[in-house]
C-alpha cells in the first residue's frame, strides 16, 4: 500500500505531515493554517479549550468562519491537529546517559510541556496521536530503551505507560491541588471532622504535617518522587527479565 495513498489518510493527518495543500481553494486572504493554529492557542492559553471554535478564531484573526474551511475542513481536524502541535517537539536526549535517565529526562519534558498549555489536557483523544510531534516523542522514548534485551512491545509498553502517568499526574495536579491549594484550608478541615480513633494514620499525617511539608515543592516535588518510584519498577522489571 503506498504511504501517500490518500483514501486511506484523514485530512489531519495529511495536513500535519504536509501531504496536503491547504487553501488552495479560491482567491488568496491573507491567512494561513499556522495563523488558525496560533489563534486557537493563543485562545485556549486565556480561556481554555472549551473557548476554541471555529467562530472564535475567526474573530481573533479578523475573517468570517467560512474563510477557516478553506484551510481546514473541521473542528474535528482543528482538534487533532492542536493535539500534535501543542505538545511540541520531545527532548533531545544522549545516548551516555543511561536508558532510566533518558526516561526521566523525557517524562520531566513531557510533564512541563504540558503544563505550558494544560487546557490540551481537555483535548478528547479519539484515537492514538497520528502526527509528527507526537510520533517524535514516541521514537525518543523507544530510542532511550533500544539497548534493552526485553522485547519490542514490552518497551513500547513502558513508554506509552510512562506517557500515560504524565497525562493523569498532571491533570490531577491542575484539577487537584491548585483548586485546594488556593481556595481550601485541606489539612484544617481534615482536622476539624476526622476522629482520630478511626483515622489514626491520617491523624498522625496531620499532626505531623505530611500535607504541609515546607520542603517539599509539591507541584513539582510530588511529580518526581512519584516519577522515581515508577522508574524504580521500570529497573527491576529490565533487571528481572527472562534473559
Amino acid at each position: 500500500m503506498d504511504r501517500h495513498d490518500e483514501r486511506v489518510l484523514p485530512k489531519s493527518v495529511k495536513l500535519l505531515w504536509n501531504l496536503d495543500d491547504p487553501g488552495t481553494r479560491g482567491p488568496k486572504r491573507g491567512m494561513s493554517l499556522d495563523q488558525i493554529v496560533e489563534a486557537a492557542v493563543k485562545i485556549g492559553d486565556a480561556e481554555g479549550f472549551a473557548a476554541i471554535s471555529m467562530g472564535r478564531i475567526a474573530k481573533e484573526l479578523g475573517f468570517t468562519p467560512m474563510s477557516l474551511y478553506r484551510y481546514v475542513d473541521s473542528k474535528d481536524t482543528l482538534v487533532d491537529i492542536l493535539l500534535d502541535r501543542v505538545i511540541g517537539p520531545p527532548p533531545l536526549l544522549t545516548t551516555d546517559a543511561g536508558w532510566r535517565a533518558n526516561l526521566q529526562a523525557w517524562a520531566w519534558a513531557e510533564f512541563r510541556s504540558i503544563r505550558v498549555h494544560d487546557w490540551w489536557l481537555d483535548i478528547p483523544m479519539t484515537g492514538p496521536p497520528l502526527g509528527p510531534n507526537n510520533m517524535d516523542w514516541l521514537e525518543t522514548g523507544m530510542a532511550a530503551l533500544a539497548d534493552l534485551p526485553i522485547p519490542e512491545p514490552q518497551r513500547l509498553q513502558l513508554v506509552t505507560n510512562l506517557s500515560f502517568f504524565v497525562v493523569s499526574r498532571a491533570r490531577f495536579l491542575r484539577d487537584t491541588i491548585k483548586q485546594a491549594k488556593d481556595d481550601t484550608d485541606y489539612t484544617g478541615i481534615l482536622a476539624q471532622i476526622l476522629d482520630p480513633a478511626r483515622y489514626p494514620a491520617v491523624t498522625s499525617a496531620i499532626t505531623n504535617r505530611a500535607f504541609d511539608d515546607d520542603d517539599m515543592h509539591w507541584e513539582e516535588g510530588d511529580f518526581g518522587f512519584a516519577l522515581d518510584r515508577l522508574l524504580d519498577g521500570y529497573e527491576h522489571y529490565v533487571s528481572t527479565y527472562p534473559r
